[in-house]
């Protein structure tokens, strides 16, 4: 394979991750606990968006808020990561890496 050619591929390359990448950080999941008590909206680059808390969690007290936060959050950060692998792998996808 030529310079010129894998500069190319290299340059293709680069556009589809910054184009994933900003398609990412466009795209929203949720993380969801104890059946919508609490909501984490997160972006697909982890930014986190809004939390919402119902109400009567608060009743609960702090360490039960923090522990449904927690649950929340790893939900939404689960739901990210999946869809960064799957875009990011279609981005990725057929690119021939040099040998």
């Amino acid at each position: 394979m030529d310079m010129e050619t894998l500069m190319a591929q290299a340059s293709a390359l680069q556009d589809k991750v910054a184009a994933a990448q900003s398609k990412l950080a466009a795209s929203h999941v949720k993380g969801i606990a104890d059946g919508g008590a609490c909501i984490i909206d997160m972006t697909g680059k982890y930014d986190l968006v809004n939390i919402t808390i119902r109400p009567d969690v608060l009743a609960r007290g702090a360490d039960a808020v923090a522990a449904l936060v927690a649950a929340a959050y790893l939900d939404a950060k689960a739901k990210a990561d999946e869809m960064i692998d799957t875009v990011m792998g279609a981005a990725t996808a057929g690119i021939p890496l040099p040998e």
